[in-house]
């Protein structure tokens, strides 16, 4: 991996940032801070895409000879958007609102090339059916993973797997918030190998 561009990952989300180490070990992270906001009309899949490339482009000015990788993730519930939930009633509410249901998430990853310009943006669509789940036991998950920083109010690398009937989606990282088996295409795209 000699000669290979800087890599910086337009995030400061933890999770993010332990998924990238599998696959890149060095790399630069840092908040793109952006607004968030879901534009009147604009779909699911259309605002997780415009994130993913605002977040890239946030740092291109910062980082101006670099590969820079946004993502961004929208949780759905048939017509509602599940945001981090910040603590336990409303994590308590929102998987109570889950139960039994399917959640669609699509999580984007845009792979900008600082100096040239380059862009390369995909999304994974990830369908999770959540088991009809009791409110003792929607408690118990909360109460010991505590996913008040995850969208949909679970982690799915944690205890939050044993809430699922199944998963439908290519890639189980995703879930999490960043789709490796697009990233590493996007990337190979770019020149670089993470092999």
């Amino acid at each position: 991996m000699k000669n290979q561009p800087k890599l910086v990952l337009a995030s400061s989300s933890p999770f993010r940032k332990e998924l990238l180490k599998k696959i890149y070990s060095s790399f630069d992270s840092v908040s793109p801070d952006i607004d968030e906001s879901r534009k009147p009309g604009e779909t699911p899949l259309e605002l997780s895409k415009r994130l993913a490339i605002e977040k890239a482009n946030a740092l291109a000015s910062d980082f101006p000879e670099h590969i820079i990788i946004g993502s961004d993730q929208v949780a759905m519930l048939g017509e509602h958007q599940l945001t981090k939930p910040g603590g336990f009633e409303n994590s308590v509410s929102q998987l109570s609102r889950s139960s039994g249901q399917v959640i669609h998430f699509y999580t984007s990853v845009s792979v900008l090339n600082s100096k040239t310009s380059e862009s390369i943006t995909e999304t994974d669509l990830c369908k999770v059916h959540m088991k009809q789940l009791s409110d003792e036991e929607i408690k118990n998950y909360v109460l010991r993973d505590q996913p008040y920083g995850c969208a949909a109010a679970f982690k799915s690398e944690g205890l939050g797997i044993a809430l699922f009937e199944k998963i439908d989606g290519e890639d189980p990282n995703a879930l999490v918030g960043l789709p490796l088996i697009k990233l590493t295409r996007s990337l190979a795209k770019m020149g670089i190998n993470v092999l």
